[in-house]
């Protein structure tokens, strides 16, 4: 895929020199990260919108939204000098399903709803779902990319739940096959060519509200800058 391919060159060489990713990790870009990151493309409806929460210098946000261009893809980073580099990949790109916004995932609640919310190294589990469910649609739910904690993490917010209205998070692995719920007690299976990952929605969605406006929309928070990728160079807005 040209477009991946191309991604992963900015990684190795401006995603370095920029300390986005350690040299360490350039020769295993493609299996630790770029695969990892697609993975979880069949986990995500078709025409979904998706925020991408701590995006970093782009996974998996990036990535799926270069091998899924059906997708509406939200790169959320507080980080300026991440931000700078995710909208230069955008332009360079011409991806006209992206759009990066500075900003915490917290100062967005109120403002913007997507029916995926993924994450990949972040924080703790009950940390990131208190940042990035009051991003999620009432029929949406969060996917985040989890190592061999996953199992630990769950049964770490198992009493949050019934306070904040999640529903009990599901254990899944995602690879080549689709998606496959997995025993929390005994967790995924060896082969490497599967992906952990923990998925929570709502528990009653109908209770949920279904409003809000876009980033940098008039919202209840105002929205930081943005910017819309695109061969037409985007946009951009300044917010506070």
């Amino acid at each position: 895929m040209p477009g991946v391919e191309q991604y992963a060159a900015l990684l190795a060489s401006d995603g370095v020199v920029r300390g986005l990713i350690g040299p360490r990790e350039v020769p295993r870009l493609w299996d630790r990260h770029l695969v990892n990151s697609m993975a979880l493309a069949p986990a995500i409806a078709v025409g979904a919108r998706v925020a991408d929460v701590g995006s970093g210098a782009g996974l998996p946000g990036l990535v799926l939204a270069i091998g899924r261009p059906d997708l509406d893809v939200t790169l959320v980073e507080p980080l300026l000098r991440r931000t700078t580099f995710l909208t230069e990949v955008v332009d360079a790109l011409g991806l006209d399903n992206v759009t990066v916004v500075r900003s915490r995932a917290e100062d967005l609640h109120g403002s913007a709803l997507f029916d995926v919310v993924t994450s990949r190294a972040v924080a703790p589990l009950g940390r990131l779902l208190e940042w990035c469910m009051p991003l999620t649609s009432p029929d949406g739910h969060v996917l985040a990319l989890k190592g061999s904690t996953a199992g630990e993490e769950i049964r770490a917010v198992r009493p949050l739940l019934a306070r904040h209205g999640w529903a009990a998070p599901e254990l899944v692995q995602v690879g080549p096959g689709g998606v496959e719920p997995v025993d929390v007690a005994t967790g995924p299976g060896d082969d490497a060519s599967t992906v952990r990952a923990v998925r929570v929605r709502w528990a009653e969605p109908a209770r949920v509200s279904s409003t809000a406006g876009p980033p940098g929309g008039s919202g209840p928070r105002s929205g930081p800058s943005q910017r819309r990728g695109g061969r037409g160079g985007g946009r951009s807005r300044r917010g506070r």
